[in-house]
């Protein structure tokens, strides 16, 4: 597994929806590697396997509604495994359904942000967020 503490795992579906969030990111200074995966599938490969694509993010944003296996399934199996259990999950969503928020929170997210429709509010919403968790937030001691 990459050992990179630095890199941002994105997880998203919509190609418009990356480019906003990538652009966002490197307008406010965010020069951390980002890697994408664009479905719940590759999310756990990235974070699973061995192989080349592994990824131990420092943090990870993650879209709820994804094909093939959904965010709140890649959230539950992040929580179980003691590899990938204490890594920071932002959810960044369109989703405004209360029962999401719930289940989100029930899973062990770190925190839930729904996504501005407006460019500049989601520039700005994203450069907060990145740095808080990359600059601000204190990240656990690698657990392996």
């Amino acid at each position: 597994m990459l050992e990179n503490q630095r890199v941002i795992l994105l997880v998203e579906d919509d190609p418009d929806h990356e480019l906003l969030t990538v652009r966002a990111l490197r307008k406010s200074n965010i020069v951390n590697e980002i890697k994408i995966a664009r479905d719940g599938e590759e999310a756990i490969e990235a974070l699973f396997s061995d192989g080349p694509n592994a990824v131990l993010p420092q943090v990870i944003l993650l879209d709820l509604k994804l094909p093939k296996v959904d965010g709140l399934e890649v959230l539950r199996r992040i929580r179980e495994s003691e590899r990938t259990q204490m890594l920071p999950v932002v959810i960044l969503t369109s989703s405004d359904e209360e029962s999401d928020i719930v289940r989100s929170y029930k899973l062990g997210v770190n925190s839930y942000i729904r996504k501005p429709v407006n460019f500049t509010e989601f520039a700005e919403a994203t450069r907060q967020l990145g740095m808080y968790w990359l600059v601000l937030n204190e990240c656990p001691p690698n657990s392996n």
